[in-house]
């Protein structure tokens, strides 16, 4: 039978949704960050203007139902909107990022209706949302956590701490993972929700990063901190069933920031050899550059359709956990490779802040860190094509 049947359009092709948010993101973060870009790396802080733009934008609650005052998108609207907004800055793509893909996801899928009124209003228009999951001796084993949450009449007691916490110096609700039960491991883990000013929550130390500077990334300590017991997120002892699903949807955004930042350092070089000559001719002329230049772009749409697929897949509700270990793997490679190319092509410019691509490559390494390091992407990864 020669005749096709079906013809699937291109995993690259988005709707007209997608293409007029995308357009959207794309003009906000050429208008209004990339002027701040350079003071925010330098200050290592968010404008805090900027932050009411995103709100009035309403590209921090872009899947939050119009019901609870959000734009009642899909998960690829986020996706996209974050690779525009990190093409410019992927420190403001990763505070976008944990928003959509991380706390708002967390309060759709499992919040109670109560917490569902109470909180995605706010955190469509006003209040940052962070993810309290990582501690000191808890990465990779992430569920080797020590926070502690302990039963009363009326609230729960949390102790303990939490490193590396993305947007702390910003949010004002937190989703915080301890458990009320030691004894029973990983099935002890229940979710909170906790808010800034609640008796016992402090913010503390301020990482000093190499790269994402403009992202703050603090400690969080709990010092009898009491919680509600309605404040419970998802089902007592299933904290990790919330914990894994929204950070497999989260590595998707991680993946969308990648490609992100590997654009924005391939669009610098790509108009960068144009411009400067050597020996007589723009370098660009140069067959050698031109094959760098073919490697770059070749990358980045290879990362691009691997990131869209396994957004795609979430969408459909097929099982998408092996494509989300790809997208964020391989996207976190291309960044990382883009960007060092990139420098190489600016030569002795590439190395100063005065140009752009220095700050890319820094941005980039992260990549292959957090949400699931790139050892166990490929851990998972062969799981489960041997299973």
């Amino acid at each position: 039978m020669n005749q096709v049947e079906h013809i699937y359009p291109p995993l690259n092709q988005l709707s007209e949704d997608e293409q007029m948010l995308k357009e959207a993101a794309a003009d906000f973060a050429n208008s209004s960050i990339a002027p701040l870009v350079h003071e925010m790396d330098e200050n290592a802080k968010l404008d805090r203007g900027l932050i009411k733009e995103f709100f009035e934008m309403g590209l921090m609650g872009i899947e939050i139902p119009e019901r609870y005052s959000g734009a009642g998108g899909s998960f690829m609207m986020s996706i996209v909107a974050i690779e525009q907004i990190s093409r410019v800055d992927g420190s403001v793509g990763v505070f976008m990022d944990v928003q959509n893909t991380l706390v708002n996801n967390a309060f759709i899928r499992y919040g109670s209706e109560d917490l569902k009124e109470r909180f995605l209003p706010q955190l469509a228009t006003e209040k940052v949302g962070a993810y309290c999951l990582s501690e000191a001796g808890s990465g990779s084993d992430a569920f080797a956590l020590k926070t502690t949450a302990k039963e009363t009449d009326n609230h729960f007691v949390l102790n303990g701490s939490k490193l590396w916490i993305t947007n702390a110096n910003e949010a004002d609700i937190f989703i915080v993972f301890a458990n009320v039960n030691p004894e029973l491991g990983y099935k002890g883990i229940t979710a909170f929700v906790v808010e800034r000013g609640m008796e016992g929550f402090s913010v503390s130390k301020k990482e000093n990063k190499l790269g994402i500077r403009a992202s703050s990334t603090c400690e969080i300590l709990f010092e009898d901190c009491k919680v509600p017991k309605e404040n419970i997120l998802g089902e007592y002892g299933k904290g990790y069933k919330v914990a894994i699903e929204t950070l497999n949807e989260g590595r998707i955004g991680i993946g969308a920031q990648m490609i992100g930042i590997a654009q924005g350092a391939f669009d610098a070089a790509l108009n960068y050899v144009k411009e400067r000559k050597q020996f007589g001719k723009a370098i660009s002329d140069f067959q050698g550059v031109q094959f760098q230049l073919s490697r770059m772009a070749t990358d980045i749409e290879t990362a691009r359709l691997l990131v869209y697929n396994a957004g795609r897949m979430k969408e459909a509700g097929q099982q998408f956990l092996k494509e989300a270990a790809m997208a964020k793997f391989y996207s976190s490679e291309v960044a990382e490779r883009v960007s060092s190319m990139a420098i190489d092509l600016f030569g002795g410019y590439g190395y100063v802040k005065e140009y752009p691509v220095e700050k890319f490559y820094r941005d980039a390494k992260i990549g292959k860190i957090y949400e699931g390091t790139t050892n166990m992407q490929l851990s998972t990864i062969a799981k489960l094509l041997l299973r």
